[in-house]
């Protein structure tokens, strides 16, 4: 099964690296229920995650799902010790947090700029992030860390830029370069099929100087039956 799951997620990699350029370091934001599974599963997220994706990991958090641990108090204590360990990304709730699945939302808007992935075990979070196109979701079942199919959303998305419904806007300059060289190259073309026309013999010109040929043959013969005509005169 592992073998199976380790091909699993290359597959779904490769699909996020293609279609949405998701480079290493992979940001994965995790939010307190994906600790919580992670500990009670006795999972190392920071030694397996990487290993599972293929790749370098960051692992992060924000302040508003630390400060949402810290108000659950003693059942969640060990959850808050995970997340005090990664990065903490700076979110827009400084002076009123918010729960930990409306800020982790906040940080993919607007198409996700920063390649997030979502770690959570919130169910109703992770549906919220399945209308999203481009948010790869990680989620954890019975000890084993498991990386999500591309969602619906994501799929659609796809499908529209492949034909040329929605292009980006980090695609429109490399569409127009791709238009310039495909006009140049035509222009080249038509220059060199030009240039074997103009080079080719002119008909016209062969035929004059048959004709020169001809008229300078025939002068010498009416020169001489004039010549043989005087002389008989005589």
């Amino acid at each position: 099964m592992g073998v199976t799951r380790q091909k699993h997620a290359k597959k779904i990699m490769g699909f996020y690296k293609h279609s949405f350029q998701f480079r290493e370091p992979f940001q994965v934001l995790l939010d307190g229920t994906f600790c919580q599974a992670a500990l009670r599963n006795k999972i190392q997220i920071r030694e397996q995650l990487p290993g599972y994706l293929g790749g370098a990991a960051q692992l992060c958090t924000t302040r508003c799902v630390i400060k949402e641990l810290e108000s659950l108090g003693k059942a969640l204590y060990g959850a808050k010790l995970i997340a005090q360990r990664f990065e903490v990304r700076k979110c827009s709730h400084h002076k009123d947090p918010v729960s930990g699945s409306t800020c982790l939302l906040s940080m993919t808007e607007d198409s996700n700029p920063h390649h997030f992935f979502i770690a959570t075990q919130d169910q109703d979070l992770s549906n919220k992030v399945k209308k999203k196109p481009g948010i790869p979701l990680l989620f954890i079942i019975q000890n084993t860390i498991v990386l999500d199919k591309p969602s619906p959303k994501s799929l659609a998305f796809i499908q529209k830029l492949q034909t040329n419904q929605l292009v980006p806007e980090y695609q429109k300059q490399s569409i127009v370069e791709l238009k310039e060289k495909e006009g140049l190259a035509k222009q080249e073309g038509e220059k060199r099929r030009k240039r074997k026309r103009a080079g080719g013999p002119n008909p016209l010109s062969c035929l004059k100087k048959k004709k020169k040929k001809t008229q300078e043959g025939q002068e010498p013969s009416a020169q001489k039956k004039k010549r043989r005509k005087r002389k008989r005169n005589r």
